[in-house]
């Protein structure tokens, strides 16, 4: 069984909606994509590429799939992460598309978890790029290995967030970080089991 990783750019408030720019993801009247912008270097891009470099599959949900479907395959063939998103697998949960029209992409509309699982048996490494409500029915599923996640400093206060109510009790363990210097944090969990509780006293 190959290993699921989940990648998310996400505000100190767990925002993830909208990082790339301001057009990105203006759903429920979310004013201020394009958040990322500010805080991103040339360091952190090298760790971000090279991480998208060594994934072997690719899996979406819709609302992300579609905003990269809209920009990657218009990126010059020499972008390093538009030729391995463009020439990857890519498989897309989704209960309102019918039909996938990015290269090598192919849709899930069965049991989700399920069909993960499948796919995690033909890769060593699968990775999940946004799609919060996607993340949400892996992590219930227990089908997430590692969670990648950078944490910018800034606070947005509405939006999609990652952790949101209904977020399933789990312990995790860090097992690297990082941070950059215009404030950004890298930070790579595995999955722990059930959390434990204590008394501070």
């Amino acid at each position: 069984m190959g290993e699921l990783v989940v990648n998310m750019f996400m505000s100190l408030d767990g925002v993830l909606q909208g990082p790339g720019g301001p057009d990105e993801d203006g759903e429920g009247g979310f004013e201020y994509g394009g958040w990322q912008a500010p805080y991103f270097d040339e360091e952190s891009g090298k760790v971000i590429a090279d991480h998208i470099a060594g994934l072997e599959a690719l899996l979406l949900g819709r609302r992300t799939y579609e905003i990269f479907a809209a920009y990657w395959p218009k990126q010059p063939a020499e972008n390093p992460i538009a030729a391995r998103l463009n020439g990857a697998p890519k498989y897309v949960a989704s209960r309102t598309l019918d039909t996938v029209g990015w290269a090598n992409s192919r849709l899930i509309q069965s049991d989700v978890a399920e069909a993960v699982a499948r796919v995690k048996g033909e890769f060593g490494r699968v990775d999940v790029i946004g799609s919060g409500n996607l993340v949400q029915t892996l992590l219930r599923n227990d089908l997430v290995d590692r969670l990648n996640l950078w944490v910018y400093p800034v606070l947005l206060g509405s939006g999609k967030r990652l952790f949101a109510e209904g977020t399933v009790p789990t312990a995790l363990r860090l097992v690297e970080s990082a941070t950059f210097s215009k404030g950004a944090v890298h930070l790579i969990y595995e999955r722990a089991g059930k959390p434990t509780f204590g008394s501070m006293a």
